[in-house]
């Protein structure tokens, strides 16, 4: 149901090269019952989908680390960072997403996985909504090495990672990624590892 108090205006594109930035002026209806009129950016770059790999037997969980421009642009000196496997629907459901990304990355096939929550990731300013999954995951399901497609520019290293050290780092800053940060609070919250 669409909100009766905001009314879209115009919408403008600032920028459609790699995905979009839209200008959106609109109205609002505030609580003193007066109209003001808003303008604001919003960066559209699809819909996602992330996963994190544990193992209980092991007590591990598979993360990558890779490259990231913007957290190089604002102060991570090496700009790698530590992440669970993640990316963008591209016309697929999250779950077939996700499973596709997976092996992609990080060279496992899974089969089934968890759906555990959905989560905007920065609602001010990107339209994105992010679609969490838990997987377990075994050696037998590992067919390839992962890494990423290279047509795709990616260059990914698969790390395998005791859960308890991977707590650590997030008290050390070395795990500094949101959506990580949440699977792997969710799944010592839920008892899974």
């Amino acid at each position: 149901m669409k909100n009766p108090n905001i009314t879209l205006l115009n919408t403008e594109i600032l920028s459609d090269n790699w995905y979009t930035l839209n200008k959106v002026t609109y109205s609002i209806l505030k609580k003193n019952g007066s109209t003001e009129t808003q303008s604001r950016e919003a960066y559209d770059r699809g819909n996602g989908a992330v996963i994190l790999l544990y193992n209980t037997a092991t007590n591990n969980v598979i993360l990558t680390r890779q490259f990231r421009l913007p957290t190089y642009i604002n102060g991570n000196p090496t700009g790698m960072l530590i992440e669970a496997c993640a990316g963008l629907l591209d016309n697929d459901n999250p779950e077939d997403c996700i499973k596709r990304e997976t092996e992609e990355e990080t060279g496992y096939k899974i089969s089934k996985v968890e759906k555990v929550f959905e989560a905007y990731m920065s609602p001010g300013s990107v339209t994105e909504i992010l679609y969490f999954f838990i997987a377990e995951y075994s050696s037998e399901m590992k067919i390839n090495d992962g890494g990423g497609l290279e047509e795709e520019g990616e260059n990914i290293e698969v790390l395998e990672l005791p859960f308890e050290e991977t707590l650590k780092m997030l008290d050390t800053g070395d795990i500094k990624d949101a959506k990580t940060i949440m699977l792997l609070q969710h799944l010592r919250i839920k008892g899974i590892l």
